[in-house]
């Protein structure tokens, strides 16, 4: 293998080690549902998603599951406030 490819492998895993590297600006994911499939989007710092529960709640399993794979690189969204009536 060349040195210079070796080289950039070494850096790329150095970059890789060091998350605080990265600033996703924008992002778009299909999320195969357990019925349908959603589209999500990240953009200027907002979440979208293409299913109902998102269209109410701002927030859902979809949202929340590329959180998780992207820990770290993306912010979290903000949890929904519920009082203690439900409401």
């Amino acid at each position: 293998m060349q040195s210079s490819i070796i080289g950039k492998i070494e850096k790329a895993r150095r970059y890789a080690a060091e998350p605080e590297r990265f600033c996703i600006e924008g992002l778009t994911v299909t999320v195969r549902g357990d019925n349908t499939d959603h589209r999500v989007e990240f953009a200027d710092e907002v979440w979208t998603c293409t299913c109902g529960f998102f269209a109410e709640w701002s927030i859902c399993s979809h949202t929340m599951a590329i959180e998780r794979v992207l820990a770290g690189l993306v912010p979290a969204q903000p949890l929904p406030f519920v009082s203690a009536t439900g409401t």
